[in-house]
């Protein structure tokens, strides 16, 4: 369905860019504006009063809808797209320092998250810990990161053909061989990186040991 927020973020941005705006402040506050037209029904228009109240918390949580627009915007100026993705379910130390030479790679960190209900296709029915909302909200508040984007499908697949990132960083044991998305990937031109992760964090690991420590309270952490 149309929303009309690639329409919006071209009219915002070239707005904010007439009025002075440098180009990173234009497109925060561009995206700012298709966000708020996407969260609405149907096509929209975003007020300049709406869109100055919500610029005190500028979204780093996209839609799909309001994706191209952006990236296009970041290819303009000429800016290397790096892109992730991932469940993130309970963020901990080893995702953090990921998702930080993740974006060391390029200019900008873009990063999947599965919805609730592909984390739960992948992980089984007690998955996620967390909900998808507070999953984004987590991931958008790093630093490191540029914008958190939510899919429902159990791979990144229709996201990464929007995106088309300059590279694709996975953190683990994963090898380009392994990764089901590594030939889409290539295939637009985007090259694949393997980061190192830290060998004893990871979601799983924690889950096992909060479970032991309510088997057994007295139990070492």
């Amino acid at each position: 369905q149309s929303t009309g927020a690639g329409d919006t973020f071209i009219a915002a941005l070239t707005l904010a860019i007439a009025a002075g705006a440098d180009p990173k402040a234009a497109a925060r506050i561009a995206a700012t504006a298709s966000h708020l037209v996407v969260q609405q029904l149907g096509t929209n228009t975003c007020n300049f009063a709406l869109l100055r109240q919500s610029l005190s918390q500028i979204p780093k949580i996209l839609h799909r809808n309001s994706l191209e627009a952006i990236v296009n915007h970041h290819r303009h100026q000429g800016q290397q797209i790096v892109f992730t993705n991932g469940c993130f379910d309970l963020l901990h130390p080893g995702h953090v320092t990921y998702l930080a030479q993740a974006r060391a790679l390029g200019d900008i960190l873009m990063v999947g998250v599965n919805s609730d209900r592909s984390v739960q296709g992948l992980k089984g029915p007690t998955r996620p810990i967390n909900p998808l909302e507070d999953r984004l909200a987590v991931l958008a508040a790093l630093e490191s990161v540029t914008y958190v984007i939510p899919f429902d499908e159990s791979t990144p697949r229709e996201l990464i053909k929007i995106v088309r990132p300059d590279i694709f960083a996975k953190g683990g044991d994963y090898t380009p061989e392994t990764l089901a998305e590594a030939p889409l990937v290539t295939q637009l031109g985007g090259v694949i990186k393997i980061l190192p992760f830290l060998g004893d964090r990871s979601t799983t690991s924690i889950i096992k040991r909060i479970q032991a420590l309510e088997r057994n309270p007295s139990s070492p952490k």
